[in-house]
């Protein structure tokens, strides 16, 4: 018997506006950053659990604006003023919170940025009063900005994010698997991903193709003791 290969295709990420999936959870913020609307301010904070889409949102606005993105580990001093000449998105600030050098230039990044004119957008994952910088000045101006929070999702905005994930693998799994995910998954963007990552490892690993089966074994591993997991055959050729 001829034995099928397997071949794990990078993932691919679609981060355009039209990929974008709009929830109750997430309407507030979609809607702060339409062109026409002007931030108090000329800042915004965008907030949510990891997964739950500020990368994505970042990178509309970003194609929207003309802004840069950066990561705000890497920002650095000599940087600043180049950096203020346009609208900018700063990624995951609470990660500086311990880093004073990375601290001082997004404060001085900040004022040149708003005093040029240009936006500014922050993300990190809990609320900006949570974020624990070190530096006084900056969290009062980061805690005095417009705040955009991304909830948790609903059944609806988890079937489409676990449809996107697995499109972004460039998988198809049966029409089954994600209503049957959705009903037994933990409720977070975190899940989904690592769900769809596992899931798609298995069905690489074993030659089969992504079924309802394959998504049954994972959760009964993952929940060992819930009575709500049918048992299957794992040998079955079903799928």
């Amino acid at each position: 018997m001829a034995r099928q290969l397997s071949f794990e295709l990078p993932a691919k990420t679609t981060l355009g506006r039209d990929d974008f999936f709009v929830a109750p959870s997430n309407a507030m913020a979609v809607a702060l950053l339409d062109p026409g609307f002007a931030w108090p301010s000329g800042k915004l904070v965008l907030t949510g659990p990891a997964g739950a889409g500020k990368t994505h949102l970042a990178h509309v606005w970003a194609n929207q604006s003309g802004a840069c993105i950066i990561q705000a580990s890497d920002l650095r001093e000599d940087q600043i003023p180049e950096l203020a000449q346009g609208p900018i998105v700063v990624e995951d600030v609470p990660a500086i919170a311990g880093n004073t050098d990375a601290q001082n230039a997004l404060f001085h990044l900040h004022n040149m940025v708003l005093a040029n004119g240009h936006a500014l957008m922050l993300t990190g994952r809990a609320a900006p009063n949570l974020w624990q910088l070190t530096l006084p000045d900056l969290q009062s101006r980061v805690q005095a900005a417009t705040h955009a929070e991304l909830q948790a999702p609903d059944d609806a905005l988890l079937a489409v994010v676990l449809a996107k994930l697995f499109n972004d693998r460039q998988v198809t799994p049966k029409p089954d698997v994600i209503p049957y995910l959705v009903a037994h998954m933990d409720r977070s963007f975190a899940a989904a991903a690592r769900i769809v990552d596992q899931l798609d490892s298995m069905a690489l690993s074993e030659g089969r193709t992504l079924s309802r089966p394959l998504a049954v074994r994972l959760m009964s591993q993952d929940h060992p003791d819930d009575p709500s997991q049918e048992a299957i055959n794992v040998a079955t050729p079903s799928d």
